[in-house]
C-alpha cells in the first residue's frame, strides 16, 4: 500500500495540520489548499527555506508555525 506524501506535512495527513498563523491560523492544511490555492502554493515554496516548521502540541494536535529561527537568518 502506498500512501502519498504531502509537499508540506510529508506522511502527516493535511486534514491533521492546523495552520497557527496569519488569517488561516486555526484551520488545517487541506482546507487552506481547497480555499486558497494560491496561499498552498507559496506554503509548497516556502518549505525549503524553512519559514515555517510542524511540531505536536500539548493537546497531541500538529501545528503548521512559523520557525522562528527562518526570521533570524533574515
Amino acid at each position: 500500500m502506498s500512501q502519498a506524501t504531502s509537499p508540506i506535512t510529508g506522511i502527516i495527513d493535511e486534514s491533521q495540520v492546523i495552520i497557527d498563523f496569519g488569517k488561516y491560523e486555526g484551520r488545517s492544511v487541506k482546507e487552506v489548499a481547497e480555499v486558497d490555492p494560491d496561499f498552498y502554493s507559496n506554503l509548497v515554496n516556502e518549505k525549503g527555506e524553512g519559514v515555517y516548521a510542524i511540531r505536536r502540541h500539548r493537546d497531541k494536535s500538529f501545528r503548521l508555525y512559523l520557525n522562528p529561527l527562518a526570521q533570524m537568518d533574515q
